[in-house]
């Protein structure tokens, strides 16, 4: 997997905590670490995470979009992130480590 599209579902991940996300406030999370997110590479990323299951898109007002990861995704990204814990030296909290 791309970089940008990890980098897209540790955002939805993080946004979601709060509510579903739009393309909208994924983009200035991206924004942060990217500098420039154009729109089409935006949606085209997440059309494809979509598509290969990774995201659940619905639909916020009958308009807009908006994304949450999916149970076998929230593990990748949790499996991911203790992976790279344990190779940096540092010791993981909580979850099931």
């Amino acid at each position: 997997m791309h970089a940008f599209k990890r980098d897209i579902l540790y955002a939805v991940r993080d946004l979601e905590q709060d509510e579903p996300p739009k393309g909208l406030a994924i983009k200035r999370v991206l924004e942060r670490d990217y500098e420039t997110v154009h729109h089409s590479r935006l949606y085209q990323n997440l059309s494809q995470l979509v598509t290969s299951g990774l995201l659940e898109q619905g639909r916020k007002n009958g308009r807009t979009n908006e994304y949450e990861t999916t149970n076998a995704t929230r593990r990748m990204l949790e499996a991911s992130t203790r992976q790279r814990a344990e190779q940096l030296g540092i010791a993981a909290t909580g979850g099931d480590a």
